[in-house]
């Protein structure tokens, strides 16, 4: 327990390099979680949304005042907010239709989020986020329960954004006059 309360992870250059950009998070994070959901559209539509950080509050109204500085690309900086928290995160995997990954560094407190797109037989598409975090004392107000709830509630409206997206906009019935 108390060695778990003081974990610090890596340094984030090492998550970044060596755990986000090889398909990995942080195993031995105190918090982590992995969500799985299946959007009824294709990889590249729920692409669209994973890839437009700016609309991300379409997804989570909680999200906000998001700054790219090279856009959506490797190694690409961009600043954000959840809720209260300002975060500074930095694309570590950018493979359209098939994964974005970055890591983010929070009061103290180092994360790895992944995002893997499988394309499906029937044309949706299987959607899975993972993410690890961990700092000094991140225990006593972040556990692992907290973030499979928020990467749920992430996972659900990202399922809900794309589908709407591939629907289209819905056409009022033509006027029978």
């Amino acid at each position: 327990m108390l060695r778990s309360l003081f974990y610090s992870g890596p340094p984030l250059e090492v998550l970044h390099e060596q755990y986000a950009k090889n398909d990995r998070i942080d195993a031995t994070a105190p918090v982590r979680a992995v969500t799985r959901v299946i959007v009824d559209t294709g990889p590249e539509v729920v692409w669209s949304v994973l890839a437009d950080p700016e609309g991300w509050s379409r997804i989570d109204p909680a999200i906000g005042d998001v700054r790219l500085t090279a856009g959506v690309a490797v190694d690409g900086a961009f600043t954000w907010r959840n809720g209260k928290a300002a975060i500074a995160s930095r694309f570590a995997v950018v493979v359209p239709g098939r994964q974005l990954t970055w890591t983010g560094l929070s009061f103290g407190a180092k994360a790895v989020h992944r995002h893997v797109l499988t394309p499906l037989e029937d044309g949706s598409t299987e959607l899975m986020v993972a993410e690890s975090m961990a700092g000094p004392l991140l225990g006593l107000f972040m556990n692992g329960r907290k973030l499979q709830a928020a990467l749920d509630g992430w996972a659900a409206g990202i399922k809900r954004v794309a589908e709407a997206r591939s629907r289209g906009p819905r056409l009022a019935p033509a006027d029978p006059q």
